[in-house]
């Protein structure tokens, strides 16, 4: 045999044998990868905390996802069967919510991270007014300075946002006496619904987003606002750097409503185990405890371990960490469902919208479609219930229809009987110009004849194209005068010019909100907002 076959024959040895081994070799490869990949869903109130999470994981060779979402966006994520294979491991707001889970054995291990209260903060002329510094403040005093018309407030959608529907059911079940057990029978006392009728009165704004929320409030003339401790703890400082007066939080004595921020293990497959746990252990250390509380997120009920950041609890804006917060009780996955249907139909202060619809020539087809395919969805009360987003028997409903100048202007429909907005909606035609800003005055004019003191009041202005006839210093000027509070909250459709959409949010402090990748989406996005 020659020296040039034996290597040949060696060569293809070595060539069988690794054909052999790549294969095994790729499979180990692909299951390490697999190991280190992690997937969690978080709530948005947590955003804050994901540099040193992320780091965290690099360090562990963990190869770490974050989708963020809100609360209850997540149970419904979760609830679904093909979206929760995504995740292996959840960190929300408030154990509430996993109770609300279908699967109740979906998230296993769940432990606290932080408390986080949702409490009520004054501005202190307001707190002066009415005497707020003391201790021995209740819910119920609060809900007699609403009924005595000395206090509004802005807070976020009970039934899209944690912190709305916790202080909502937290609220709640301070008023219904503070039972043992909350029951739906105790949601039908007269006496109750009434109260609770009262406590929402106060309302100026409401926000679908707990972000913008805080952005609403500074950019607005209110007296209170409903958040979390800690971002109004981050608020006081930003006014404070800004040399204005912080606002006062109040804890009242019969109890606040409490966010104890879980983390779970999404039960899936147990070869992910390990990293949540070190996940779960480092976000317990005294090291992240130390980094929560400089965020004002306290450690336990009594108030904060570590004293680690004394500008984030300050006596003197209302916060005494040495007094153990007494949490308000959480009712069964029942009540609560049961609650929050009770309050889109009978609780929420009612509200007057006015939609300002498009219906130049560039809407002709698709666009005038979509329109009338998400009208339809927002009208129809059997559709939006699924997504708690029906108009109530107490709401008004108005709809302006433009192009170059308003076309039509359709009577005030009740949010219960919205066959003829329905029939309205359906009839429309696309043709001519675009002019924003005399159907926003028109708007304007309509809402300025409803009572702020019983409806919240909301212009919601859809268009696709560029304002081309018109002219936003009259729309200025109009707002400005009259002195309004009154929110143009705008969706952005086809080619429609995002400045000068930009200017009326600016002016009236509301928001923009995207369309373009489904009118549908947009319109039941903006209906959290009122």
């Amino acid at each position: 045999m020659t020296k040039k076959t034996k290597k040949m024959l060696i060569i293809g040895a070595i060539i069988i044998v690794l054909a052999n081994l790549i294969p095994t070799i790729a499979t180990k490869l692909s299951t390490t990868s697999q190991k280190r990949k992690f997937n969690m869903i978080s709530s948005t109130s947590n955003m804050f905390f994901e540099d040193e999470l992320k780091l965290f994981a690099k360090e562990n060779n963990i190869d770490l996802s974050i989708d963020y979402y809100g609360d209850l966006e997540i149970v419904d994520i979760l609830n679904s069967t093909n979206e929760q294979k995504k995740y292996d491991a959840v960190w929300i707001s408030n154990s509430i919510w996993l109770y609300m889970l279908d699967n109740s054995y979906l998230v296993t291990d769940s432990k606290s991270i932080g408390i986080n209260p949702v409490v009520l903060a004054v501005t202190k002329d307001k707190a002066n007014e009415l005497n707020l510094y003391s201790q021995e403040i209740t819910n119920e005093n609060i809900l007699r300075a609403i009924e005595e018309k000395k206090l509004n407030y802005v807070m976020p959608s009970v039934t899209k946002t944690n912190i709305g529907a916790t202080a909502y059911l937290g609220f709640l079940n301070s008023l219904a006496g503070s039972p043992e057990v909350l029951t739906v029978e105790m949601l039908k006392n007269p006496d109750l619904i009434a109260n609770m009728k009262t406590f929402f009165k106060g309302v100026e704004r409401v926000s679908g987003d707990e972000l913008y929320l805080e952005e609403m409030f500074l950019n607005g003339s209110y007296d209170a606002i409903i958040n979390y401790e800690s971002s109004l703890i981050e608020m006081n400082k930003l006014l404070e750097r800004e040399g204005k007066e912080p606002l006062h939080l109040i804890y009242p004595k019969d109890g606040v409503a409490i966010n104890d921020m879980p983390f779970g293990y999404v039960e899936r497959n147990q070869d992910k185990k390990e990293n949540f746990e070190k996940i779960l252990n480092y976000l317990r250390s005294e090291k992240v405890s130390k980094l929560l509380e400089n965020h004002g997120i306290r450690t336990w009920y009594g108030g904060v371990n570590n004293q680690s950041d004394s500008n984030s609890f300050k006596k003197e804006w209302g916060i005494d960490t040495n007094k153990y917060l007494i949490p308000l009780k959480y009712p069964s996955k029942k009540v609560m469902t049961e609650a929050l249907d009770i309050y889109v139909e009978s609780l929420r202060k009612p509200n007057h919208t006015v939609f300002c619809l498009d219906v130049s020539g560039s809407m002709q087809g698709t666009g005038l479609e979509e329109l009338k395919d998400a009208m339809n969805y927002i009208l129809d009360r059997e559709q939006a219930g699924k997504d708690r987003l029906q108009f109530s028997s107490y709401d008004k409903i108005s709809i302006i229809t433009f192009n170059s100048q308003i076309q039509k202007k359709s009577l005030v429909y009740t949010g219960d009987d919205t066959k003829n907005a329905i029939n309205f909606v359906d009839s429309l035609k696309a043709s001519g110009g675009t002019n924003i800003y005399d159907p926003s005055q028109e708007a304007l004019k309509i809402l300025e004849n409803t009572n702020s003191k019983e409806y919240t009041r909301t212009v919601i202005l859809m268009t696709d194209g560029e304002s081309n006839i018109g002219q936003f210093e009259k729309l200025r000027r109009y707002y400005q005068n009259n002195s309004l509070d009154i929110p143009i909250y705008s969706i952005m459709f086809g080619e429609s010019n995002e400045r000068q959409l930009s200017e009326i949010a600016l002016l009236t402090n509301a928001k923009i909100f995207d369309g373009k990748e489904g009118l549908k989406e947009a319109f039941k996005e903006v209906r959290s907002y009122n």
